[in-house]
């Protein structure tokens, strides 16, 4: 029974284990624009973008309707008749207009000769779906900034933890030889004091830093749409230092944001273009067919000899329509037009000084992390040689427990600026090449 028990466990182990998804950053970036509502909701948005320039061209096309209807009237209406028409001089006479039933059915064509405000509209459509293509690379670009950044948050938490961890197993055989050597009256019990306590924080720190690497997966996790519960691990040296996306000028007049902006710009403009429209006059063509039965009797499937009489009648006809006057709420329409075209050129500026400015913060912000870098690496070489040094020294007595205690503390400062400066490097260089227009490189 045993037995079983332990083969269930070693399989139940294995099948987890099997579950857990190596992430890669490219997988990760992939699985978010497959499975992100915003990816997913601006592709519907450029899909809809179709269906609203089929409604807008349906305003050129021909519009035919067919109506039909049944009225019964119980009592007809009467007009006043001069009595000389009847033989009846002098007098007035009131005489029924009309047939108790009446049934109609008319077929109805309209069709737009000239409209402007139609044409203008069935071009300010085609930028629209032009507008929500540049707005669905705008969302993937700034979808993959998003993850891109917290994918190296994640995989920074998760070196902290291991160094961590390193650290806890180092701190617990230094104790364990200074357990032995105060069994052995070699050393003071206050030193191995001072060692249990320090393993204890190490312990809690190792513990806080579990958390957080929850917390940061989490938030990895719902950025691209992946169920929470699903394990993840990341693959070993994800992160690589290198100068390739390192580039001293950057072009912003390519930049998705402002692409966005000035479609946007392009759509105000048909929007006056479309009050000013108003001012034009519209022509269309009008033409109708219908059938019409009269009679005491209801008409269907009736025959003059029901005393139900059948006729048709048709008309063809052109419109025009010259606006005259409207109260000046056309000139208000075209000034408040005029306002917003204004404010989105001011956008405009405004976004290239804030791409310029975003771009210049990355670009320093990479020069100081691969100083940094640089200078942590050598500390940490530099911190483990000390360490290796003060504890050879105080288990022979050489160093005091405060200097060994110094030598680890400092061993893990230097590797955890060193992960950090890691990460500020890896930030900063998904800006650089954000500025560059080259986001969607990272899925290659």
């Amino acid at each position: 029974m045993r037995n079983k028990i332990v083969i269930a466990f070693v399989f139940l182990t294995g099948l987890i284990q099997a579950q857990v998804k190596e992430l890669t950053l490219k997988e990760a970036l992939q699985f978010a624009l497959e499975n992100k509502s915003d990816a997913k909701k601006a592709k519907l948005q450029v899909e809809n973008s179709n269906h609203q320039i089929a409604e807008v061209r349906a305003q050129a096309l021909p519009q035919v309707n067919l109506t039909g209807g049944l009225t019964y009237n119980p009592i007809l209406q009467e007009s006043a008749l001069p009595g000389e028409i009847f033989g009846q001089p002098g007098t007035i006479i009131l005489v029924p207009f009309g047939q108790k039933w009446n049934s109609t059915a008319v077929a109805s064509l309209t069709q737009n000769l000239f409209n402007q405000s139609v044409f203008t509209g069935l071009q300010a459509a085609k930028t629209t779906r032009e507008f929500y293509a540049i707005n669905q690379q705008l969302t993937e670009e700034q979808l993959i900034e998003k993850v891109s950044s917290s994918y190296y948050q994640v995989y920074v938490y998760q070196q902290k933890l291991k160094i961590a961890e390193n650290n806890l197993e180092s701190t617990k055989k230094v104790r364990d030889i200074i357990k032995g050597q105060y069994e052995n009256g070699l050393a003071k019990k206050i030193d191995y004091d001072r060692m249990s306590v320090k393993v204890s924080n190490l312990e809690a720190a190792k513990q806080q830093l579990t958390n957080a690497v929850q917390l940061q997966e989490n938030t990895l996790k719902f950025f691209i749409g992946m169920a929470i519960d699903q394990p993840i691990k990341l693959p070993e040296n994800t992160i690589s230092v290198t100068a390739e996306a390192f580039t001293d000028k950057v072009e912003t007049s390519n930049r998705t944001e402002l692409a966005l902006l000035k479609k946007q710009e392009q759509l105000l403009t048909y929007q006056k273009k479309s009050y000013l429209a108003e001012y034009y006059p519209t022509l269309s063509l009008s033409a109708n067919y219908g059938y019409q039965g009269l009679g005491k009797e209801m008409p269907w499937f009736a025959k003059p000899a029901d005393g139900v009489y059948w006729t048709d009648f048709s008309s063809v006809g052109l419109n025009l329509k010259m606006p005259l006057f409207n109260g000046f709420s056309t000139r208000s329409k075209v000034r408040q037009a005029n306002i917003n075209l204004q404010k989105i050129q001011e956008d405009i500026k405004d976004t290239e000084l804030a791409l310029n400015y975003g771009f210049e913060n990355a670009k320093t912000q990479m020069n100081n992390s691969i100083i940094n870098i640089n200078t942590q690496e050598q500390n940490v070489k530099l911190a483990q040689q000390v360490l290796d040094n003060t504890k050879n020294n105080y288990i022979n007595g050489l160093a005091s427990l405060t200097e060994l205690l110094d030598a680890e503390n400092s061993l893990t400062e230097s590797q955890n600026n060193y992960t950090s400066a890691q990460l500020e490097y890896k930030l900063a260089e998904i800006q650089i090449i954000k500025s560059k227009g080259e986001l969607k490189n990272l899925l290659k």
